[in-house]
């Protein structure tokens, strides 16, 4: 137990200020003097044990009746572990420009209002913590500790199945764990949100795994630099949020990882940028199975590693000329609409010129075939009232099936996409039917056949002759009434019979879809 008579000068007024919750300030009013970078150099005129903290936190010097105790110390160099495993802390602590020598414990502490701001510190340990306010860390530094019970990983800070009902601030903050985890935060609950918004940077992973988020997750202008081989920056694999916002020049080193992630407003990544890992060998963004309202992806330009959003499922898609890389994965992919423009500016993509095109294109840049973001896409447009366009997807994506046959059913496939467009275009039909049949009357009107049974039979009618051989079902009576001694003229009738029988066999598997499906 502390006594009073082996506190030093600066300890002594600390103990005196806290039971008023009066601030002790130990800087010199030298910018020089006081940056905390330099902060291992002050002497003892600025020195602070973490013990004598820790004593008064835990009610060693007893409150005065009508003030709110509370530790507020700005430009201490705090000397020791400050270690409140554990502990019921009643008071709220506030350290401001700081310099702790060793790592900071909340271990299982129960605590009101905890705040490290534009200070140094050598890693925090807040695993299972509960917090009834918030936890700021503004402008600080911290450095990553290796003394974690819930993982062997170095970590920076750790907040893993910790429950704060406040806020989590971290904007400004520089988190360092190269290699390891800056932020691990897996079953973090909160009430409020977390902000790690402009000059916010982090050296390692950042975790939240299934942590709940209702306040929201800000990250406006953050930086997160992953492990360098192909390495995670952001994961919030089953995270629940009412927002996240990764937009205004957020940039992720690394992948940005949503797997099973509801958000139930907005998930936004306007202005980002997305470079995937720097080896170049990962994903920029991995998020199958995710569900967002709102999916603004109209990054700063294309992200370098794959998109994966198989399974996805949103209400409205925001995206622009630039959103996609080269690999897309879309199977499963499940979207109400798509507006298409730059951040700020939105516009319908449906009945923009060459809009079919460049979704068709975007469909194509996931590997393989799949069905399913064709029928997606024509959903869409049918559903937008553009059934012309539906069918020109649809087309699309018989096209790209093709690609996966064999020879055989590839040359069948031209054949019906030459004559009926798969079925989607049966209007072709009648203009082959109309070219063959003006081919063949003219052919035909240039000779004279002979009779099979001279003096029966109507008279020759080029036209309907031609229509006859056509029609491979029923007669009009001019086929079998007639023949060509004229080689070149025969030959052209057994031609037409052929193409009649060949229209009509793809008229048939276009319209009754018996066309092999997916």
């Amino acid at each position: 137990m502390l006594s009073y008579d082996e506190l030093t000068f600066p300890e002594r007024e600390l103990w005196d200020a806290f039971p008023e919750g009066l601030r002790l300030d130990l800087r010199t009013g030298s910018p020089e003097e006081d940056r905390v970078d330099e902060g291992g150099r002050w002497g003892p005129e600025r020195r602070v044990r973490a013990a004598v903290i820790a004593a008064l936190l835990l009610g060693a010097n007893a409150t005065q009746p009508g003030a709110v105790a509370c530790l507020r110390l700005a430009g201490a160099r705090i000397s020791g572990r400050l270690n409140l495993a554990g502990a019921q802390i009643v008071h709220a602590l506030w350290l401001d420009g700081c310099w702790l020598e060793e790592p900071v414990d909340l271990l299982g502490a129960s605590a009101h209002t905890v705040v490290i701001s534009g200070s140094r510190v050598p890693g925090i340990e807040a695993d299972a913590a509960r917090i009834e306010g918030v936890l700021d860390l503004r402008r600080s530094v911290v450095e990553s500790l290796d003394f974690s019970p819930f993982n062997h990983v170095r970590t920076a800070l750790s907040l893993t199945d910790a429950r704060i009902s406040g806020g989590v601030l971290l904007s400004g903050a520089e988190i360092n764990a190269p290699g390891g985890w800056a932020v691990a935060a897996g079953g973090l609950v909160m009430e409020g949100g977390v902000f790690c918004n402009r000059g916010f940077v982090a050296r390692g992973e950042v975790r939240l795994l299934g942590a709940q988020l209702p306040g929201g997750l800000f990250m406006k202008g953050a930086r997160l630099e992953g492990p360098s081989e192909r390495g995670v920056a952001l994961a919030l694999d089953n995270a629940a949020a009412s927002t996240i916002d990764l937009s205004g020049g957020f940039t992720a080193n690394g992948t940005v990882r949503l797997r099973g992630a509801r958000i139930s407003d907005s998930l936004t990544f306007a202005g980002a940028v997305l470079n995937g890992p720097l080896d170049g060998h990962g994903p920029s963004l991995v998020a199958p199975r995710m569900q967002t309202v709102d999916f603004d992806f109209t990054v700063a330009h294309p992200p370098s590693g794959t998109v994966d959003l198989r399974g996805a499922q949103v209400s409205h898609l925001h995206d622009s000329e630039h959103s996609w890389p080269e690999a897309v994965e879309l199977d499963g992919f499940v979207y109400g609409s798509i507006k298409m423009g730059e951040a700020g500016d939105r516009r319908e993509a449906v009945g923009q010129r060459d809009s079919v095109a460049h979704r068709v294109a975007w469909i194509r840049r996931s590997p393989g075939y799949s069905p399913q973001p064709y029928e997606q896409l024509a959903s869409w447009y049918r559903k937008a009232g553009h059934d012309d366009d539906a069918r020109r997807v649809l087309v699309a994506k018989q096209r790209h099936r093709r690609r996966t046959l064999h020879p055989a059913a590839r040359v069948w496939g031209h054949l019906l996409d030459t004559t009926v467009g798969y079925g989607y275009r049966p209007w072709l039909a009648g203009v082959w039917l109309l070219a063959l049949t003006l081919l063949g009357t003219l052919s035909f009107s240039a000779g004279t056949p002979k009779p099979v049974q001279k003096g029966e039979g109507a008279p020759f009618q080029p036209f309907v002759y031609t229509l006859d051989l056509l029609i491979p079902i029923g007669g009009l009576g001019q086929r079998t009434a007639w023949y060509w001694s004229n080689g070149s003229l025969q030959w052209l009738a057994y031609l037409l019979i052929a193409f009649g029988w060949v229209l009509t066999t793809a008229i048939i598997a276009g319209v009754t879809r018996t066309v092999q499906k997916n």
